[in-house]
């Protein structure tokens, strides 16, 4: 089991004691073995959906705890095929990334369809596989910031994928168009019993100021996440809350006094706490990306684990930083990751 203390050092004690008062814990349907029959088994989802679900929290090292690490790799649309797998040639090949996901111990694996379609008979019954129906692409110039449909929600069922993944930029020009589009696959996708994955980002130009990215602040992401709840998300993919009060500083939109003075602090626990309230609540399972690689992986993804976790989320939905290293090493983190779910030690806040 992976050292959390030694990680985090200088910040254990910040990380691992503080307790959200703005919104206690006992306000939150928490993740946990009993997820589905205590928290989802009454909404209008079809059986199917259910068992899709429970698939899910039932693979992998985190299976029966209730809690998810995915592995997305998708990045070859969104970011290019040489800037996401040049790092680590072997994941040009489709294969690679399957058997990334199963040896690090992964509840799923998220890609493309024309990734998972590619080995889709070898691993559709080895791990849930997760396929992303929408992306942006970088090759387009002058570079157009959309997400448009690559694939179909029947595509994904009949290669047997367990969920649909999808991308709605909220706060774009596009966004209505997004919305729409996606509010009517998802109802497709439950209508077969699959399972509804929403990356809920926030995109705009103007969001980000000299001062702050408020790209990443808990009142505009946590609007996004009321947003993907409202459209039929099972499950919303969300960056973590670094900061706070975008819609003060950008000045538009509505809000309460309330949000800054009494529900969040700038604790980041309160922060992804506010994230999660916004997920009716943990009614919806909130997980956070874990972001590019860089030079402090390691530390880096179990923080924001630890964060998530204590916050009242679901999981860790982490690419980059695992398939970017040589292949044992990209294991390492994903059960690293995995160690914080499974810790007794880390305790919701």
């Amino acid at each position: 089991m992976t050292s959390i203390t030694t990680i985090l050092k200088d910040e254990t004690d910040k990380l691992l004691k503080h307790v959200c008062q703005g919104i206690p814990k006992e306000s939150l349907y928490l993740p946990g073995p009993d997820f589905v029959d205590r928290v989802l088994v009454g909404n209008n989802r079809k059986a199917g959906v259910l068992r899709n679900l429970q698939a899910l929290y039932n693979h992998g090292r985190l299976a029966g705890t209730g809690y998810l690490s995915l592995l997305p790799v998708d990045q070859g649309v969104e970011h290019s095929a040489g800037a996401s797998f040049a790092p680590n040639p072997m994941f040009f090949d489709p294969e690679k990334i399957a058997q990334l996901a199963i040896e690090g111990g992964c509840n799923g694996v998220a890609s493309t369809l024309g990734v998972l379609g590619s080995i889709a008979r070898k691993y559709a019954h080895k791990i849930p596989m997760i396929l992303k129906i929408n992306h942006n692409e970088l090759l387009t110039y002058p570079n157009h910031y959309d997400q448009t449909l690559f694939a179909s929600v029947d595509q994904a069922f009949d290669m047997g994928a367990c969920a649909v993944g999808a991308t709605v930029f909220f706060g774009s020009a596009e966004s209505r168009r997004q919305i729409q589009e996606i509010s009517e696959a998802f109802e497709h996708a439950h209508d077969l019993g699959m399972v509804t994955i929403l990356w809920a980002y926030i995109r705009n130009a103007a969001f980000k100021t000299a001062e702050k990215d408020y790209h990443v602040s808990a009142d505009l992401t946590g609007q996004a996440n009321h947003l993907a709840a409202t459209i039929g998300a099972d499950i919303i993919k969300q960056k973590m809350a670094v900061n706070n009060g975008g819609y003060l500083a950008l000045k538009f939109g509505k809000t309460s006094p309330k949000v800054y003075d009494e529900l969040t602090t700038d604790h980041p626990i309160d922060l992804v706490r506010y994230q999660v309230a916004n997920c009716y609540m943990g009614r919806i399972g909130m997980i956070n990306s874990g972001g590019e690689s860089g030079s402090d992986d390691l530390h880096q993804a179990v923080r924001t684990a630890v964060i998530n976790k204590r916050a009242g989320g679901m999981g860790l939905i982490s690419g980059r930083k695992a398939f970017q290293k040589p292949f044992a090493e990209g294991i390492k983190l994903l059960n690293a990751i995995q160690d914080v779910y499974l810790s007794d030690e880390v305790t919701v806040a």
